[in-house]
């Protein structure tokens, strides 16, 4: 009798990792948490941003004016339209208004925290030293966390989308569209979600390379992460096309990939612990 032995494939392997990554996220209450945060974000803010809209206050010490602007219309916490003037900056051409920093763009920090605390707990907790001492190779472990992670942030997105539409119809602001069409606000979107890949590998590297030390790993995310913020209003305006869901899919495959292969090198080089 001959005795066979079934090959353990990248393919099986993967599609185990895959199954546990999954099953841990949906079980994870911080994911959920995190969820709920992006959900109700929008909503606070466009209601508090309407309320104040109009409102002065005067610097006691030079008597200065300063008028709060709240948004237009919904989409203004969605992004922006290519090549409108610019809304980011006062009427002395300095700072920053509160409604260009309030809105999506910002949560592409916060997907550094799903990222950073869902490896950082696989480092305290030994699940990794184990992990790869039974079954998984690596490769595996990164190509996993990358694609759980991926799904992850696109779901804090969504979530973020879906409040922003709840927050415009409680306070009362315009869904008119104005320079773009649905057309374009799908492509807006669906460029944004894609966009996510490009950063989720980023900040996995920063994970694997504090690992257990959450806020460390949170600390280089963050830093790194703000090298790349501006490119995000430029990829995935209001009147996005074909062209820049084309842009955002090249840069997460090239950044899933090239970043992977680092992650991998690292942890093959590094203590486990």
């Amino acid at each position: 009798m001959i005795n066979t032995f079934e090959k353990n494939t990248f393919g099986k392997r993967f599609g185990s990792m895959l199954k546990v990554d999954f099953k841990r996220l949906f079980l994870s209450r911080t994911f959920y948490i995190i969820l709920a945060a992006c959900l109700l974000a929008p909503v606070l803010i466009l209601i508090m941003t309407t309320m104040m809209d109009g409102t002065v206050s005067v610097d006691p010490q030079t008597g200065a004016e300063t008028i709060a602007e709240g948004f237009d219309n919904v989409w203004q916490i969605i992004g922006s339209v290519s090549g409108a003037a610019s809304e980011s900056t006062d009427e002395s051409g300095m700072g920053m208004s509160m409604t260009s920093m309030a809105n999506i763009n910002m949560l592409y920090f916060a997907i550094a925290a799903l990222v950073c605390i869902f490896v950082a707990d696989d480092f305290r907790s030994g699940y990794v030293k184990n992990l790869f001492t039974v079954r998984a190779k690596k490769t595996d472990y990164v190509a996993s966390k990358t694609l759980v992670l991926i799904f992850g942030a696109a779901m804090m997105i969504l979530a973020f989308f879906v409040g922003s539409l709840v927050g415009g119809a409680v306070s009362g602001l315009s869904f008119e569209m104005d320079g773009f069409n649905v057309g374009n606000l799908v492509m807006c979107v669906l460029s944004k979600l894609i966009l996510v890949s490009v950063f989720v590998p980023i900040y996995l590297i920063m994970s694997v390379v504090a690992k257990q030390k959450l806020w460390l790993s949170i600390l280089l995310s963050m830093m790194i992460g703000m090298f790349l913020f501006m490119m995000i209003p430029m990829l995935t305006p209001l009147n996005s096309n074909i062209f820049n869901v084309f842009l955002c899919v090249v840069g997460g495959v090239g950044f899933g990939f090239g970043l992977g292969v680092i992650s991998n090198i690292i942890l093959k080089k590094t203590s486990l612990v």
